[in-house]
């Protein structure tokens, strides 16, 4: 009866990994772009230390109903998932949790600074 050979998770690999800043940034400009429904490259991405946690700060224009749109039916609004502060709210959770799980790092917050608005005919992006 022969041992088997432990398999290459249990022997520990020496080594390290690092996720370079730039790879986090493009991470994160796709995930805000996402949870906003406006493009990464109109989003801006900074980072930060926080007591050794990193702290994300976004700027970014935020994707909404045209105004006339609204004008005719107030209902558009709930359509794209409510008022701007209430996406932007959500937004915040959403960003940190995409960013930590699909990452590993340790995000102490997300800021998000809206910079404009991107009206647009269709609704809530998914």
């Amino acid at each position: 009866m022969t041992a088997a050979a432990p398999s290459i998770a249990a022997q520990g690999l020496n080594g390290h990994n690092r996720i370079s800043t730039q790879a986090l940034t493009s991470l994160a400009k796709a995930a805000a772009a996402e949870a906003l429904g406006v493009e990464a490259h109109d989003v801006r991405a900074d980072w930060s230390d926080d007591d050794g946690l990193l702290a994300l700060a976004l700027v970014s224009p935020i994707r909404i109903p045209p105004l006339t749109a609204v004008l005719r039916d107030a209902g558009k609004v709930a359509a794209f998932g409510g008022p701007i502060w209430d996406r932007t709210v959500e937004a915040k959770s959403r960003i940190l949790s995409t960013v930590t799980v699909l990452s590993g790092a340790q995000l102490s917050r997300v800021d998000i600074r809206i910079s404009g608005v991107k009206p647009s005919e269709g609704g809530r992006v998914q």
